[in-house]
């Protein structure tokens, strides 16, 4: 993997493409098929599950995980210890559970301590401001805050609050 930095401490799947230009630092998992684009920063602790996609310049900090079914485009911030679900009824015993898919658009960016419910749209350069929990989709150039997360105003493609 050509112009790669990949600490050598992280488990990445023979499976798994990584894009030129990314960083994969302390104790990071990328699992079989999972796709990392370019110019990524995959931060310690990550964990990446299989099938996932992530777009091109994403920076994913400190122990987030991103499970089976999320998809992330490209531009894409998220902070430590955000959470994602990708199960609507979870239980320890069940074997016919079926994953439910999470698109975050373009630009986003997730507060730290954010929790995303599965089955829902992150619009494109919104922001989710930390510890909320969002569990329906988010307009595109919006702020939400809050649990549940409520929409609070628009924003500009930077995060600035637009009147």
């Amino acid at each position: 993997m050509p112009d790669i930095f990949i600490h050598p401490s992280s488990t990445i799947d023979s499976n798994a493409e990584i894009g030129d230009g990314s960083m994969v630092w302390i104790n990071v998992q990328v699992r079989e098929n999972a796709k990392v684009g370019k110019n990524c920063i995959l931060s310690k602790d990550v964990y990446i599950d299989c099938n996932v996609t992530i777009g091109d310049g994403c920076k994913v900090q400190n122990s987030v995980s991103v499970y089976d079914g999320v998809t992330i485009e490209s531009n894409v911030f998220i902070g430590p210890n955000a959470t994602f679900t990708n199960d609507k009824v979870p239980r320890a015993f069940n074997t016919d559970w079926k994953v439910t898919k999470t698109l975050v658009k373009r630009g986003a960016s997730l507060g730290a301590n954010c929790t995303i419910i599965c089955g829902i749209v992150i619009g494109e350069y919104s922001m989710v401001a930390a510890g909320s929990v969002v569990t329906k989709d988010v307009p595109p150039y919006s702020l939400v805050v809050g649990n549940p997360a409520r929409v609070m105003g628009k924003i500009d493609e930077m995060g600035n609050k637009i009147n």
